[in-house]
């Protein structure tokens, strides 16, 4: 049948429409592509275009299907057509299984809002208690109680920052506000399950009359046809395989142990706890006894071992291991984990090991203003050394006196119960030594020549005088097993433990491979995801929290806050894939990895560990404790982070203080230096709240950031020189603070950062890459808090270091910023990242990122300088002149803040400045903004929006802080004026 020009016209609209619509549909949905608020805001838009242009398809298709005879019309509509309805029924599978519990669009589409709010019940309470009471009241706290955020919103008190209905509130929830970020991982009927609580819980029971839900109001509300899906378990802490043992704080309890505090009530500094009688390993080396796979947390018998001390501190059973409570955990705060099951026995805060001088067990350490002690023994005393891992043996290496021990713990099964074993190999001692073994309740044996039992104050006590190396077993069981005498009998005896000293079996074989996604050369700086591999046969979450390169270039180690180290292969080789192979595991919060001499070090929360691998397999087999002079108590805020070394291969970390409570240890809120050997450390400033890394300048000097808090009324950049004789930095809760609380007697920040550029700074690093084109020499700063890099612009005036920060355009990432270093080979920017607390940037648990400079113009300033009569930025490419040289395209605003005690600060004496001439240098590339009134200020912002001599556009805004003005140079030869 023939065919007119007018239909063949309306044929190829018509399959352009089908085609083109269903690409869009694919490329802007499916694909992901990230544009932000527009592509949010055009999903639905997207989806009805999609339908429409396909129905207005079809009426021309109908035509040609079933009126027209011509085959390849109709082949070419039934391919189509065919293509269109894959995508739909794929859409449609998308929806109802969505491939990840955060992918927040797929969840959010076709929401039936009205419907799960009819269904809240009193169960839809007890789950939205549950929720905001593990979640939530860490930051908005509880009428009786300060949250750890004081300016979040207080539900109990009028004048919300949002709305106050339960649509207004579900928005806020997924979309988030100011420093909370967008709960991606709530489903749809948790975010209203906790809305239902905050509601009933707070707002009804206050004097405001509370949002009504009218009939009216749920008519007005977004249609939908689903509920989302339904809530899953959500533990991944303690789905992950953190392998046999794992090192934390911990409370051992049992039936009478009290109640634990989560929050303090009353206003900051929130008082002491009266911890006294309680039985915290703060060091603790918690280790599965029992066979089987899935690691700690599938165990059913435990002993922790607190290498402060040298002490067992417990041994328990039961299902769970613990209840999972800590910041790095299930991202509780002001709390810790507590043992949970049977505790078998245990033994008091106190050394496991007597003074081999004299016999006695009196604790002589630090003893902190509330009357605990902290920190390790004297080495003289006793040493901890490290652990061997090999195969499911964990073996422990110290020193009493001048005895080296090697001990197992380990367990046997009886009667249905378990009998806890620890096997000891010690070496000669001029000595006696004596060991404080259980309670005398408890029933205890051992095996091996040379020691006897014996019982003193409560206690069995091990005393061991021989001379020669001593093998022995203890035993230690329930006082209730009738049959232990028989089992006792029949037991083998102790062995010697060398042999697990020498490198064992593979505990991860597998290597895992992901692909580069190699971003685009487009911008200013491309963006190459090397991420990690979230599935893989641990459930390691891949919180990235530390990086450095071997001398191999292609290789490189990165930890995790979990206490995973991982090599990543592939780095400089041409193919775009990556072999990951997880080489260690267990170690407590690690935030910050450095390697040097091909030895890979990492700092913890409790000590600065170095990996040996001891038998070639690329595996740790044994974690040598380098540094432990750590003093750890069970405060969660006081991390150890950020890592360097110098030179002559001194370490260097930060040390962050308690949140919301006075220093107890003299190292809260410090910079600490550790020998290049170990054996010593020293701290080196101090006053800090919450130190996120450190960076090692060339001269010798460092950089080190603080975060916003009670006594520092903004985030902080601070330069820290060697050898001044104030090293105080400003939070009168760190350990030993002056008398005088007024900002004389603080070093001030090279700059204060304002929450609206940086909710919390990680670490800077020095651009060293001739690669990096004008940039090579600058200083780079990480956000965590807000996922992006900015470029420090510094200088110094007088002796006082000064300067700003500016965003670096179109540098946003999944994760919050932690750690970067450039690579020494290939000079590109490889940044590691994770996401926790404190960050808006959670769309990944964590990543690796590497960033290389793609030559373009640089659209920023790289220079400020603070001068008597105005200010001067200078940029890397010449600039219009015209434009440059107009007023309107600059505004300069000022502001002032109060230090004090209280959370923060308000923004104070806000003025805009008067731009009263505008100067350009001899080379066009430098502005002098002529300001009149300006003066030294805590924080400034400088925004411009001009062009240089190619018409790019150059626009952003620099926040900086002045503190001395100086002199005017006369290379300025052309003004307004």
């Amino acid at each position: 049948m023939n065919i007119s020009k007018k239909e063949k016209i309306h044929f190829l609209i018509s399959s352009a429409l089908i085609i083109s619509a269903t690409l869009f549909y694919v490329i802007f949905d499916f694909g992901e592509l990230d544009l932000g608020s527009i592509e949010s805001a055009s999903d639905g838009f997207l989806d009805i275009l999609l339908i429409y242009l396909i129905l207005f398809a079809v009426i021309f298709g109908v035509k040609f299907l079933f009126i027209k005879k011509n085959a390849f019309f109709k082949t070419f509509y039934l391919i189509s057509y065919a293509f269109t309805l894959i995508v739909l029924i794929g859409s449609l599978i998308g929806e109802l299984n969505p491939r990840k519990r955060n992918d927040i669009k797929k969840l959010e589409q076709n929401i039936d809002h009205a419907g799960i709010i009819e269904a809240l019940d009193e169960e839809s309470l007890v789950r939205g208690s549950r929720i905001y009471n593990n979640n939530c009241i860490n930051c908005h706290g509880h009428p009786d109680v300060e949250g750890s955020l004081p300016n979040a919103s207080k539900f109990w008190e009028p004048n919300w920052k949002t709305k106050s209905d339960p649509f207004s509130m579900y928005q806020t929830l997924t979309q988030g506000i100011g420093a909370m970020p967008a709960q991606l991982k709530m489903t749809p009927r948790e975010k209203y399950d906790v809305i239902h609580y905050i509601r009933n819980e707070f707002v009804q029971q206050d004097e405001r009359e509370p949002f009504l839900l009218t009939a009216e109001y749920l008519k007005g509300l977004p249609k939908g046809a689903n509920r989302g899906p339904v809530s899953k378990p959500y533990h991944p802490w303690s789905d992950q395989n953190y392998g046999n043992f794992l090192i934390n704080t911990y409370e051992l309890v049992d039936e009478k142990t009290g109640i634990k505090r989560f929050h303090s009530p009353g206003p900051s500094p929130f008082p002491d706890e009266d911890y006294l009688k309680n039985n915290f390993a703060y060091k603790g080396i918690a280790v599965r006894l029992d066979q089987g796979s899935g690691g700690i947390s599938k165990g059913k018998v435990w002993m922790i071992f607190d290498h402060d001390l040298m002490r067992v501190a417990g041994g328990w059973s039961g299902e769970g291991f613990i209840d999972w409570n800590g910041i790095l955990l299930n991202d509780r705060h002001e709390t810790y984990p507590r043992t949970i099951g049977k505790l078998d026995f245990k033994t008091p805060v106190g050394p496991g090991w007597a003074n081999p001088v004299n016999g006695f067990f009196e604790d002589p350490r630090f003893t902190a203003r509330d009357g605990r002690k902290f920190g390790s023994l004297p080495k003289a005393w006793s040493d901890y050394k490290g652990i061997y891992h090999f195969g499911e043996d964990i073996i422990l290496s110290y020193t009493v006196g001048a005895s080296d021990i090697l001990e197992r713990l380990g367990s046997e099964k009886m009667e249905n119960q378990f009998v806890f074993t620890r096997t000891l190999n010690i070496g000669p001692s001029s000595s006696i030594l004596k060991l404080r073994v259980a309670p005398t309740t408890s029933q205890v044996k051992i095996l091996g020549s040379g020691a006897r039992l014996s019982k003193e104050n409560g206690y069995v006590i091990l005393t061991v005088d021989s001379s020669r190396r001593t093998q022995l077993k203890i035993f230690i069981a329930d006082a209730r097993i009738s049959t232990f005498d028989a089992f006792f009998k029949a037991s083998s005896g102790p062995e010697s433990l060398l042999k697990y000293t020498q490198g064992g079996p593979a505990h991860y074989p597998e290597i895992l491979t992901t692909q580069i996604k190699r971003g685009s050369d487009d911008g200013l700086f491309a963006i190459d995801e090397l991420s990690p591999p979230y599935e893989n046969p641990w459930n390691c979450r891949m919180k990235l929290s530390g990086i450095d390169f071997m001398s191999d270039g292609n290789i490189a180690a990165v930890c995790t806050t979990d206490g995973d180290v991982f090599l990543v292969t592939g780095l400089t080789s041409k193919g775009d894939s990556l072999q990951w192979k997880r080489i260690g595991s267990g170690l407590f919060q690690p935030l910050g990895l450095k390697i040097r001499n091909d030895k890979i070090y990492v700092i913890c929360r409790d000590q600065l560990v170095l990996l040996h691998d001891l038998n070639g397999d690329d595996e740790t087999d044994y974690y040598e404790s380098f540094n432990h002079d750590h003093q750890v108590t069970d405060h969660f805020h006081e991390f150890a982070m950020g890592l360097q070394a110098d030179e002559q291969g001194n370490f260097y970390y930060a040390k962050s203080g308690r949140h919301a409570r006075e220093a107890l240890v003299p190292q809260h809120g410090t910079l600490i230096k550790v020998s290049s050997d170990g054996s010593k450390s020293q701290i080196i400033a101090s006053g800090f709240r919450a130190a996120n890394g450190v960076c090692l300048n060339p001269d010798g000097s460092f950089l080190v950031t603080d975060q916003q808090g009670y006594w520092n009324p903004m985030n902080r950049i601070n330069w820290i020189e060697t050898g001044q004789s104030n090293t105080f930095y400003g939070n009168m809760w760190a350990y030993n603070p002056p008398t005088d609380s007024t900002r004389k007697a603080m070093n001030e920040p090279m700059i204060w950062v304002d929450m609206e550029f940086d909710r919390s700074p990680s670490e800077l690093v020095w651009v060293d890459s001739e690669k990096w084109g004008p940039l090579n020499g600058s200083l780079l700063s990480f956000s965590y808090g807000y996922g992006k890099m900015q470029l420090v612009l510094y200088e110094e005036v007088n002796g006082k270091k000064q300067g700003g920060v500016i965003d670096i355009p179109k540098m946003k990432f999944y994760t919050g910023v932690m750690r970067g270093r450039f690579h020494p080979d290939d000079q590109h920017l490889y940044l590691c990242g994770m996401e926790a607390w404190s960050t808006t940037q959670n769309q990944r648990t964590g990543d690796l990122y590497r960033i290389r400079y793609t030559g373009k113009t640089i659209t920023f300033p790289i220079k400020l300088n603070a001068k008597k009569t105005g200010l001067t930025l200078t940029f890397a490419s010449d600039l219009n002149s015209e434009s440059a040289m107009e007023i309107s395209n600059y505004e300069v605003k000022k502001w002032d803040l109060i230090r004090s005690r209280k959370y923060g600060s308000e923004r104070y004496n806000i003025e805009t400045l008067d731009i009263s001439d505008i100067k350009i240098s001899t080379d066009g590339k430098t502005v002098k903004l002529i300001l009149e009134d300006i003066a030294p200020v805590d924080v400034m912002t400088i925004k411009y929006n001009v062009l240089d001599k190619e018409g790019v556009s150059l626009q952003g805004t620099v926040q900086n802080t002045i503190h001395a003005l100086g002199d005017d140079e006369d290379d300025f030869i052309t003004s307004i004026k």
